[in-house]
């Protein structure tokens, strides 16, 4: 990320910036949950307009009382940054209508290990034996994951990963255009991306006449449900809690040496599935939870790595 760049007179404190990353994966972890509510009801596009929708104004107030800057420097970089992570987030959200949600979260964290392969391949970076073998075992991981449901495998369990390759091509972006940017614009930015694909996505399916599935089935296809009753208020729950979620996890990055705070974000695994278990009853099959820590354990491995070098 490109965020401690523009504050580099604050001083380091890595116990407190672990603290606050475990904090904004605690809230995540509770929030991702209920997306698969959302789903029943309302569509996908529709859940990203509304939920720009409600964070923009938050972001604007933040912005007026002179929290953080929502001008871009470069808004060609910036925006081309939050289109990738946007595909990132379409993938994930899209997926959590149709895969439990730890499957999810093990496809979505892949970005550290699509993250090397890029910076290998693409940006001809030296990644070293540690490092590549990291990438294994994540792989493996992937694999073990998939492998939990594999009489009933369909390419749709293939979209959390989807997502973490688009996550790590956002990250590499960010990376390597964003140097000066704020947190606040690069989050606006990706949420205007968002509401802009949802408002295309339902003008496109409006225009060829998809017949949405009822239920989570119809996520994708569905244009946009006027009975909002039964998902308006986990609306306003992901909304709120993503923006301070991710705020904390910018605040995270700042004050802390980023090999060292990547670590904390593993904590989602322990509070996502926990909370799919409590409130959504989905239990973790034992070469699922292997796999989740083969992902983890990758990460962890790359985030060292990055960090010594």
């Amino acid at each position: 990320m490109c965020i401690r760049d523009r504050a580099n007179l604050i001083p380091v404190n890595n116990s407190k910036a672990g603290l606050i990353m475990v904090m904004a994966m605690l809230i995540i972890g509770f929030i991702d949950n209920y997306i698969a509510i959302i789903a029943e009801t309302a569509s996908l596009w529709q859940f990203q307009i509304m939920r720009a929708g409600l964070a923009l104004p938050i972001l604007l107030i933040i912005s007026v009382f002179g929290l953080g800057v929502l001008r871009p420097i470069r808004w060609w970089a910036v925006y081309f940054r939050s289109f990738l992570t946007a595909l990132s987030m379409l993938f994930y959200f899209g997926s959590l209508a149709f895969v439990p949600f730890a499957d999810a979260l093990a496809g979505l964290f892949t970005a550290p290990i699509f993250v090397l392969l890029i910076s290998a391949f693409f940006l001809r970076q030296s990644i070293g034996p540690v490092r590549i073998i990291a990438v294994i075992v994540g792989f493996f991981g992937i694999l073990l994951v998939l492998g939990n449901t594999a009489e009933n495998f369909n390419y749709i369990q293939l979209l959390p990963a989807v997502g973490g390759f688009f996550y790590a091509c956002g990250s590499v972006a960010t990376r390597q255009l964003c140097m000066g940017e704020t947190a606040l614009s690069m989050l606006a930015a990706l949420l205007i991306i968002q509401a802009f694909i949802g408002f295309m996505a339902i003008i496109g399916l409006l225009l060829f006449g998809f017949d949405a599935p009822l239920g989570a089935d119809g996520f994708i296809l569905r244009t946009w449900s006027w009975e909002m009753s039964s998902f308006i208020w986990w609306v306003v729950l992901q909304a709120m809690g993503a923006t301070i979620g991710v705020g904390l996890i910018f605040k995270a990055y700042q004050i802390g040496d980023a090999s060292y705070v990547s670590i904390y974000e593993y904590s989602v695994f322990i509070f996502g599935p926990a909370f799919a278990w409590l409130l959504m009853d989905q239990p973790i099959a034992a070469s699922q939870a292997l796999g989740i820590l083969c992902i983890t354990f990758a990460g962890i491995l790359i985030a060292f790595r990055s960090g010594s070098t």
